[in-house]
């Protein structure tokens, strides 16, 4: 018996490949209805001009990261780390793992004709941030969804929504904690997550509180190495434009750090990978910044990236999802992760 052909579809935001992109790649997130939620032709006229405006400043950002993200790189190899994990051990079922994009190059249409082509029999869909989001996890779904449907695929599809305490992610983190902390127990830990507008949590998102579920999991990982106190403090990055934003900013809580003559250690805690928000806004300005408020000492710890322990939970994701018996073809319905009685899916209206 010839073993099942099971694609995996791994999802990120995606970035610029050249400098050129930028522009392109800034309209393409801004007309995203999750993230500007107005309606067309409105929407993408709003879009280009936030690009116009924003692009000198991101422009300037990936030429500090040689003129293109890196996050495409990061993906593949987490996506050629999760097919080896995959294929170890099993007998049953051949892995294909695909990257799909947000709001660059290769997008969800790549992916579905890649697996389509390939003749994937089922596909499990995992999105790469560990907390829910409409504007993250559930924009990228639907995107799949549209482009299953353009390209006739009929492979069954299962998907994971969030996995914000998932057992690899947390011992990944822990891991690259438990030495600063030993080293020296004072300093202050800066949870730092993407930020959201109020008015979208207003509206049900379940994003903050899913971050702190992360947090709450990884002090108890700290516990569990033998580190019971730690000075701790969730905060936002990456804020944009007038709205009013989740609060508080991981600047002010620099800004606080020094004021109390602290020393950090930030954690990125939404990105699993490395790129622009890190590399850059985490790296340079946030360190600087550090510098300039007289923060003693600044540290911060690595993405999962290509760790084995997170590897291996993505694994675990995948073969949950395979095991659902709920799946979606050319849809994303209420019920999307019915098995799991807390997923943010099975209890939209």
């Amino acid at each position: 018996m010839n073993p099942m052909r099971t694609g995996v579809v791994l999802f990120n935001l995606g970035g610029p490949d050249s400098i050129d992109a930028v522009e392109p790649f800034l309209i393409n997130l801004f007309n995203d209805p999750a993230i500007v939620r107005l309606p067309q032709p409105f929407r993408y006229a709003v879009a280009r001009v936030i690009a116009r405006r924003r692009r000198a400043t991101a422009q300037a950002i990936y030429e500090r990261l040689g003129g293109r993200s890196p996050i495409l790189e990061e993906t593949l190899r987490q996506a050629a780390a999760l097919e080896t994990a995959l294929t170890v051990g099993t007998g049953e079922r051949t892995f294909k793992v695909v990257v799909a994009m947000r709001y660059w190059m290769p997008r969800s249409d790549e992916a579905a004709v890649a697996l389509a082509d390939w003749g994937a029999e089922e596909i499990a869909l995992l999105p790469l941030y560990p907390q829910f989001s409409t504007t993250t996890t559930l924009s990228s779904l639907h995107d799949w969804a549209r482009a299953a449907k353009n390209w006739r695929v009929t492979a069954p599809a299962r998907a994971t929504c969030c996995w914000p305490m998932e057992a690899g992610l947390i011992q990944s983190i822990v891991a690259k904690l438990v030495p600063l902390l030993k080293d020296d127990p004072r300093l202050r830990v800066l949870f730092s997550a993407h930020g959201l507008p109020e008015a979208i949590v207003r509206a049900g998102d379940p994003y903050p509180i899913q971050v702190g579920e992360t947090v709450a999991a990884i002090i108890q990982g700290l516990a569990e190495q033998g580190i019971a106190s730690v000075d701790r403090q969730i905060c936002y990055q990456s804020r944009v434009g007038p709205l009013k934003w989740i609060a508080p900013s991981t600047d002010t809580e620099v800004r606080r750090a020094g004021a109390d003559g602290k020393g950090v250690i930030v954690v990125p805690i939404s990105f699993v990978s490395e790129h622009s928000e890190t590399l850059v806004e985490l790296d340079h300005d946030y360190r600087r910044l550090a510098q300039d408020c007289g923060v003693p000492r600044y540290e911060r710890v690595s993405t999962p990236g290509t760790d084995p322990a997170f590897i291996g939970g993505l694994a675990r994701l995948v073969g949950e999802a395979l095991t659902r018996s709920t799946r979606i073809a050319s849809g994303v319905g209420r019920k999307l992760c019915a098995d799991s009685p807390g997923c943010p899916l099975a209890n939209r209206g």
